[in-house]
């Protein structure tokens, strides 16, 4: 059955969720959140990699039962990643060599796939996550939820982004826009290869600009766009150009977005030009700056417990934004996009 209707004070929301890895347990404490919130009422998402599978995990739960059962699949999935993933997460380097040797397991494994592919590494393609969200979500559910999801992976041989929606949404939709090409084979889908989303859309806004989504979109970050300090170590080196890489496609949306705006706003547009835009309001949960005292390899650590302490970071950021910023829904946007995204600094 579609999700529970709330009163009629809420204020439906578009959500927009990033992918991070292991760090997008953050992004199920803010859906816990919102869901029990008398404030807010989500109606669409756009999300990628681990984004997408926190969307479709509460789809599917609002489906079967609401607010409750959507909680329940959110720490269900979560679950079964901590569980599936444990024997690649739990490789520890002893402390008595921590402080020998250059190399932890978590740079030794980076130092392979640079030199390696998923194809040489993994010639029986295991993959913990698809046995997770096997495990974990029914997508019948999911595509009768009434809330409109969009997926974003990226092309492999256009380099496009391709966004699923609809009856589009399956377990290979979702693994496409998870799929680290350093990290898991190419997922196939309709004789087309594709990668993570990240590259061409983390998330994805336009399919919120092009449709009756609600306009207020609430974005939900887990990559940094500011992170102290240069990065020494290959492995460090790496994982910053990803962040970058992965906040690149979503500066870019943002950009055109304040530019419509903006049109909007000086009256510069008109007649049939005027019609083809609308206004949006854009929110913000900053994620990424609340985790940026974290080692950039803990994006790979699927223990329960750490998950569990993200999705605590992600409560607590997603109550005080209810509590200072939600009132700013359906006049005008929570964040000033031009100052904080777009102007050099």
């Amino acid at each position: 059955m579609p999700q529970k209707s709330k009163p009629t004070s809420a204020q439906p929301i578009s959500l927009a969720l990033q992918g991070g890895g292991a760090h997008g347990a953050f992004s199920w404490g803010v859906l816990e959140t919102l869901v029990h919130s008398p404030k807010v009422q989500v109606k669409a998402i756009t999300a990628t990699s681990a984004g997408a599978m926190n969307a479709v995990a509460f789809a599917a739960g609002m489906a079967k039962g609401g607010p409750e059962s959507a909680i329940a699949g959110l720490e269900a999935f979560w679950t079964e990643v901590s569980k599936r993933s444990a024997p690649y997460s739990k490789i520890k380097t002893p402390p008595a060599l921590k402080a020998m040797l250059p190399w932890s397991p978590f740079n030794l494994m980076s130092a392979m796939t640079a030199i390696a592919s998923p194809y040489d590494l993994n010639p029986f393609d295991l993959n913990p996550l698809r046995d997770a969200v096997e495990a974990s979500i029914d997508f019948e559910a999911v595509r009768a939820s009434g809330i409109t999801l969009h997926l974003a992976a990226t092309n492999v041989e256009t380099g496009r982004a391709r966004v699923f929606t609809g009856a589009e949404i399956t377990i290979d939709a979702v693994l496409a826009s998870a799929c680290l090409p350093q990290t898991f084979r190419a997922v196939e889908i309709d004789g087309q290869s594709y990668w993570d989303g990240g590259y061409m859309g983390n998330p994805s806004l336009f399919p919120l600009i092009y449709s009756d989504a609600p306009k207020d979109i609430l974005l939900v970050m887990l990559n940094p766009l500011h992170r102290a300090g240069t990065p020494k170590t290959a492995s460090a080196i790496q994982e910053r150009l990803n962040e970058i890489n992965f906040n690149s496609s979503l500066l870019g949306e943002l950009r055109a977005i304040s530019f419509v705006q903006k049109l909007l706003d000086d009256n510069l547009l008109a007649g049939d030009a005027k019609g083809n835009y609308r206004r949006l309001f854009l929110h913000i949960i900053r994620g990424g700056a609340a985790m940026c005292d974290l080692p950039l390899e803990t994006k790979y650590d699927t223990d329960l417990k750490f998950l569990n302490e993200l999705r605590g970071r992600g409560v607590e950021l997603a109550q005080a934004w209810l509590s200072g910023c939600a009132k700013h829904l359906g006049k005008q946007s929570g964040f000033d996009v031009r100052s904080e995204f777009l102007e050099p600094n």
